[in-house]
């Protein structure tokens, strides 16, 4: 049982590191000029290992259950307290979530950032174009009461 805890804890690891190295891409996607094209790709590998990593826990909460520990964190503790090999790859999948944690956390105000940016350019290019008779809409029409 203990053999299938630390499996689950290598893919986990490894899982996380992929994870990781998708958030650095993310990163140089969003402080990229035009980051549209490089961001799809990225989302959908992250939504992957998202879904891998949910069921490597599950895995991992399943496992413990089995051998009489509680899930999540405190039983992995637990766990990890009775065995050096499950220690130490207890370890390193903290260090890599906290790793990847930081930098999902840059990444998301990167983001905030640029929205922040982009709604105060909106705002500015509203402000700066009144709106008069004859001139095209957001939709692309002029407006009825100016067509007349």
């Amino acid at each position: 049982m203990k053999d299938a805890l630390l499996a689950t804890l290598v893919e986990e690891h490894s899982a996380v590191e992929a994870f990781a190295s998708i958030l650095t891409l993310e990163t140089k996607a969003l402080t990229a000029l035009s980051p549209l094209e490089l961001l799809p790709p990225i989302v959908e590998k992250k939504t992957e290992l998202i879904g891998l990593l949910a069921n490597l826990e599950s895995t991992r909460d399943k496992l413990l259950a089995e051998m009489g520990f509680p899930s999540g964190w405190s039983g992995m503790e637990l766990a990890a307290s009775t065995d050096t090999r499950l220690a130490g790859q207890w370890s390193l999948l903290q260090k890599a979530a906290e790793r990847a944690r930081r930098s999902n956390t840059s990444n998301g105000e990167l983001i905030r950032v640029r929205m922040d940016y982009n709604q105060r350019a909106l705002t500015a290019l509203q402000v700066a174009v009144p709106q008069k008779a004859g001139f095209y809409g957001p939709d692309g029409r002029i407006p009825a009461r100016a067509a007349v």
